[in-house]
């Protein structure tokens, strides 16, 4: 990265200076064309710089020396059997050179009169595009500034921690398992989870959410961010270009260096652009030495050049990807990242988002809120009593890695619920996706799950359908237990809804897109939650499995669709939507599985999300629509003569650099 970063700097500063010499050389060719002009007046020149020989000793290093770059590029793209920008500078510019040292040669033999030479124009020609080139080049690391600023955020160095020894060493010596300290104010070197003490971590240079996150022991930490609080001592776990930061940087790299299908429109279009402005070129040569001014060489050579001038296609060039460079930097500043150009074009075309709940609208942090458990056994003996029961459930949720499993465990130990003194095995375990567990503990059959997963195994709830209904209407998730076919419990499950969730949804309602809150809970849940954060069409008791199903079915309707999801379940879901997004977790596979990766865990980045993609679409048509019309508007007045070579050269240097400026507003624009 960073030596990509050098080169860029390098080829800049190497642009500089050969601008520099063509400057100094055209200078004087400058001065004696503004010379001729009537309001020069009677403009002092030196005498010396009327004589072709030194006109032709000032053009030459400039038209082949630093002009060399132009007919390399030329000719790799005429072996290729394309013609580009390059092919239409260095025809104008020979042109004129060369009938510039013809009618040198011929004054030779004739010094009674000065010929009429042209090396002011080849030499200015390429001067003009050097310039052109080189704001562009400035205009487009504006536009890569997001993703050098990522670069830039990479820690260098850490204190590593090894027998109770410290150690300061560079980040590329960190390896998988080093234990690393993090003083107060110092950047988090890798990605990792904290093994010692607590802190408060600013993780907005990643995922652009403003306010810190406190983090305790066990908690995951993303290399990049800053711990701003306490001293804390972590286990390094992701290194190199594992971490979420080089992840990030390569999605955002990725999604620059692809094209969408409008610029691949604009590249179809130059492809046969440049020979279409050569056959111009030479009709409008044509026409003026046979028709308009007939047989005036000159007048006629300086037409045919400034056509070809004016219509070097930088402009339509750069419309896209300058774009695009600026409209996916834009949103990796703000925790957007697009997997690829295509993605950025296309988001905005979304009219209907599917939502799960639990770490979407609501915080991913499900905490255990109800319990009622029935003993089993006759009225004498109580062979399972209601602690017994809830050491089954402890011990069989701890095969499961389950958010709802830790919410239980959690809550149930937190209510004293402690794993007996005694022995206790577990024969079997199974897990059923979408319907709970089913294990086998110390001879019991243990059954903890939805009501769908009751229903299949033919197990009597009825009794408990009023307590159910009534968890259910606050929004709770219930999970049923039984032990050896009897229920015998209700566990209740909630997870608090984001403070912005309820924000984001009616302001991506404003944007007219439909939202729909698809999820495995029961319909009641389903629908308090709903209401809660305004949403109106619900579909409940979807299956992981059936998701993609119901996707599908929502896009038969004529719908563009937006689904969101964690990545590992709804892996075949997210690649069924138009566009699959992933929020708030920035792992390998939520990252790879999604087409748009929202960094922070927060609704509004996807409503941000659509808002850059509809910007920076609009932002490629402007430019590509000012591209065109300059061409239309200029190569007419350069066919008329109306247009000097220099001119031409000038303008078509500034309608490159407007365009890459406009690409650049981008990068200014407030979205909400």
């Amino acid at each position: 990265m960073k030596k990509k970063e050098n080169d860029t700097n390098l080829n800049i500063s190497q642009q500089k200076k050969r601008l520099l010499i063509a400057a100094i050389l055209s200078f004087p060719l400058l001065w004696v064309m503004i010379s001729h002009f009537a309001w020069a007046g009677n403009m002092y020149i030196p005498a010396f710089l009327l004589n072709p020989w030194v006109q032709f000793v000032l053009a030459t290093p400039v038209q082949f020396w630093i002009g060399r770059t132009f007919y390399i590029g030329a000719y790799k793209a005429l072996r290729k059997g394309i013609a580009n920008m390059d092919v239409l500078v260095v025809l104008g510019t020979t042109a004129a050179y060369v009938f510039s040292l013809s009618a040198t040669l011929k004054w030779m033999h004739q010094y009674h009169h000065m010929p009429g030479i042209y090396f002011e124009t080849s030499a200015l020609l390429i001067t003009l595009v050097l310039l052109g080139k080189l704001l562009e080049s400035l205009a487009k690391g504006k536009t890569s500034a997001p993703i050098r600023a990522l670069m830039k955020l990479a820690p260098t160095h850490a204190t590593i921690l090894k027998e109770g020894v410290q150690q300061q060493v560079t980040v590329c010596d960190i390896q998988v398992g080093d234990h690393l300290i993090v003083e107060p104010g110092e950047q988090i070197p890798v990605d990792g989870s904290i093994i010692e003490g607590e802190s408060t971590v600013d993780e907005s240079m990643l995922t652009g959410e403003s306010m810190p996150i406190d983090k305790k022991t066990g908690d995951l930490v993303r290399g990049a961010s800053r711990n701003l609080s306490h001293r804390m001592v972590m286990r390094a776990e992701r290194i190199g270009k594992d971490t979420i930061l080089a992840k990030m940087i390569k999605v955002v790299e990725d999604a620059q260096n692809s094209k969408t299908a409008i610029q691949r429109v604009a590249d179809s279009i130059s492809s046969v652009y440049v020979p279409i402005v050569v056959v111009l070129a030479i009709l409008t040569f044509g026409l003026w030495y046979m028709v308009f001014q007939a047989g005036d060489l000159a007048a006629a050579l300086e037409a045919g050049i400034s056509v070809l001038v004016i219509a070097c296609p930088c402009a339509l060039g750069l419309a896209t990807p300058s774009s695009i460079m600026a409209g996916s930097g834009r949103a990796a500043e703000m925790g957007v990242l697009f997997k690829s150009a295509e993605f950025l074009e296309s988001t905005h075309e979304v009219d209907m988002l599917v939502l799960d709940i639990t770490g979407t609208i609501t915080e991913g942090k499900p905490e255990l809120t109800d319990i009622y458990v029935e003993p089993i056994g006759d009225a004498v003996t109580k062979e399972l009593t209601e602690a017994k029961i809830l050491q089954f459930i402890v011990f069989a949720e701890q095969q499961s890695e389950n958010p709802f499993a830790r919410a239980i465990i959690q809550g149930l130990q937190q209510n004293n619920v402690e794993l007996p003194s005694e022995y206790m095995q577990i024969d079997q375990f199974e897990y059923l996706p979408g319907f709970g567990i089913r294990a086998m503990v110390n001879g019991h059959t243990v059954v903890i799950g939805a009501r769908r997963l009751f229903n299949r195994e033919h197990i009597s709830y009825l009794t408990a359908e009023a307590r159910l209904a009534a968890l259910e209407s606050e929004g709770k998730s219930t999970i049923l237990i039984a032990i050896d076919g009897k229920f015998c419990g209700i566990l209740a499950v909630k997870d608090s809804i984001k403070s912005t969730s309820a924000q984001a949804i009616a302001r991506l309602k404003q944007m007219g897109i439909e939202v729909i809150l698809m999820t495995n809970d029961h319909r009641r849940t389903a629908h308090a939650i709903a209401a809660e954060v305004g949403i109106v069409h619900v579909l409940p008791e979807v299956l992981s499995s059936e998701k993609a199903e119901e996707v599908r079915a929502l896009q038969t309707e004529g719908h563009q669709v937006a689904m969101v999801g964690e990545g590992l379940h709804d892996r075949l879901a997210l690649a069924i939507a138009d566009i699959g997004i992933t929020i708030g977790s920035g792992s390998d596979v939520a990252m790879e599985a999604g087409d748009v990766s929202i960094m922070r865990g927060d609704l509004n980045s996807i409503a941000d999300a659509i808002l850059v993609s509809h910007k920076t679409m609009n932002n490629i048509k402007q430019n590509l629509f000012w591209a065109v019309v300059y061409n239309i508007i200029g190569i007419p007045i350069a066919a008329f003569g109306l247009l000097a070579p220099w001119v031409a050269g000038a303008a078509m240097a500034l309608s490159t650099i407007s365009v890459v400026l406009n690409a650049l507003a981008l990068q200014k624009v407030r979205i909400k």
